[in-house]
């Protein structure tokens, strides 16, 4: 009978690979095949197109027998993202719509039964994927999915609202259906950004605490990580729901690659546009959804986090083997997932701000209630926290419990605007110098861009050797002071740099 092809994508991790829907009609007993490597979501497909295209007035090839090849045929497929693509085919094999007019047009969308097109998860990566190509490529996406796809600068998106408003597009020639020019069921969508959103909540709500706020300003000037040790109700979640309205603007590009992993989990909102998000994931998540995993590859909430903020409250009551799972991203900003079919890799360069009691009662040093736990009870809940992860987070800070009167008299703290200013200065500072976040600095050119003094670098060589700092620890001391000098505007690092530095690697050292 006759042969169709029409070009799709996969989701393989952030990546969107080329699917080629291959698709023939024969003679024969009445069939409807479909091969290459399709998961239950994609053969489902079948019985969606059929009643989709009947129930819209088209024709089913149903006396024919239908093979569909999605090819590679070595690449997995999942989701229902190939339901337009293979209707496209099935009518184009059929001849009811042009297949010579299909050519440098791509489609994903799932269809309901009616013909309506359903969003897709992904878009935004699929977009992404077709970003730069030449000859530019056109996408057709459904309602949801296409304002997503339209955020990547110059990316060529149609809307289609049913399967109808797609097939007029592709009629052949000399057929009077063309559509309406106000038609709102196919429409080109301008890469158009939605609306940047007011910021979250401020940290002047924040009374007291002047440590912990230096050390959240610290923290997301260099990109640092935080740990934040106190009883009970002194302010650490607070604290910690403020720092993303701290950070400095997110790029193009960084808000591209965040969303586009949103966008993968399909969580991606227009709220979410330019803004630095917190994921919190609970205490009792598995390894799997903190770092990702599964089959297919799936983003965890490090990946989630992406470009933002990642608050683990009540941190040593997460799985040793989830918090184990932190170490390699937080040197190396990614996220690489390996199973038997398939190997994925994700980005994960969040900011990590940690919670904890000193203890498990929780009142351990605070002054207002008397602590029931024994020394080795401590030691044993600060234990469940490994020397070699905590030797990756930059800072830590205690947040002590503020007296009652304190804490009603105290007058409102500094606005998020204002320390946010400061920390944009310093932030510039360190991408002009160096072009990377301070907490990114590595070997000779961290040696070379902390530019320290004689007497600092003395200063910093007595206080490892007695602390006894690992190289790595010494390392980030050195990257903290190098952010300290930046929000005071030092070319330097000095001396009073670095002893401020030392006092945020102190607070669970002697007990762990």
């Amino acid at each position: 009978m006759g042969l169709a092809l029409v070009q799709s994508r996969a989701l393989l991790g952030l990546q969107a690979p080329a699917v080629t829907v291959e698709v023939h009609l024969a003679n024969g007993l009445p069939s409807f095949a479909l091969v290459g490597l399709a998961d239950v979501e994609v053969k489902e497909a079948r019985e969606r197109v059929r009643s989709a295209l009947q129930n819209a007035g088209l024709e089913f090839p149903s006396n024919k027998k239908i093979t569909v090849n999605l090819a590679p045929a070595d690449l997995p497929k999942d989701s229902g993202r190939f339901d337009l693509p293979i209707a496209l085919g099935i009518l184009a094999a059929s001849g009811q719509i042009d297949a010579a007019r299909l050519a440098g047009w791509e489609f994903a969308g799932e269809l309901s039964l009616s013909g309506q097109l359903r969003p897709v998860r992904g878009a935004l990566a699929t977009s992404l994927a077709l970003h730069g190509l030449e000859p530019p490529v056109r996408m057709v996406l459904p309602p949801g999915s296409a304002e997503e796809a339209a955020l990547v600068p110059s990316a060529q998106i149609w809307r289609a609202r049913h399967l109808l408003d797609v097939v007029r597009q592709f009629l052949p020639a000399g057929n009077n259906s063309e559509p309406e020019p106000d038609d709102d069921g196919w429409q080109r969508l301008q890469p158009a950004p939605p609306a940047v959103h007011t910021d979250g909540p401020d940290l002047a709500d924040v009374k007291g605490q002047a440590a912990a706020k230096r050390a959240l300003e610290i923290a997301a000037a260099g990109g640092h990580g935080l740990l934040l040790v106190g009883p009970p109700g002194s302010g650490k979640s607070m604290l910690a729901q403020r720092f993303a309205g701290l950070l400095p603007p997110m790029s193009v590009q960084q808000a591209l690659q965040s969303a586009a992993i949103a966008s993968l989990a399909g969580r991606f909102t227009g709220a979410q546009w330019m803004q630095r998000i917190t994921a919190s994931p609970h205490h009792s998540c598995s390894a799997i959804a903190l770092v990702g995993g599964g089959s297919p590859p799936r983003p965890g909430e490090i990946s989630l986090a992406h470009e933002g903020v990642l608050f683990l409250d009540e941190f040593p009551e997460f799985a040793r083997s989830a918090l184990e799972a932190l170490r390699e991203p937080l040197e190396s900003g990614r996220i690489t997932i390996s199973r038997a079919a398939q190997r994925a890799e994700f980005p994960a360069r969040f900011q990590l701000i940690a919670a904890m009691n000193p203890c498990p009662c929780g009142f351990a040093g605070s002054g207002q209630r008397a602590c029931r736990c024994t020394p080795d009870q401590v030691a044993r809940y600060q234990g469940k926290l490994s020397g070699p992860l905590l030797d990756r987070i930059d800072l830590h800070v205690e947040v002590p419990q503020l007296p009652a009167a304190d804490l009603l008299n105290a007058p409102a703290g500094e606005a998020s605007s204002a320390v946010r200013a400061r920390v944009a200065q310093a932030h510039a500072r360190a991408l002009a110098r160096q072009g990377q976040p301070n907490q990114a600095l590595q070997g000779q050119q961290l040696d070379q861009m902390a530019a320290l003094d004689d007497a600092a670098a003395r200063f910093l060589q007595t206080a490892a050797a007695r602390l006894a700092w690992s190289a790595r620890g010494t390392h980030r001391a050195l990257k903290v002071a190098r952010t300290i000098a930046d929000l005071a505007g030092s070319e330097h690092v000095t001396v009073a740099h670095v002893a401020e530095a030392m006092q945020y690697r102190r607070v669970l050292r002697t007990t762990v």
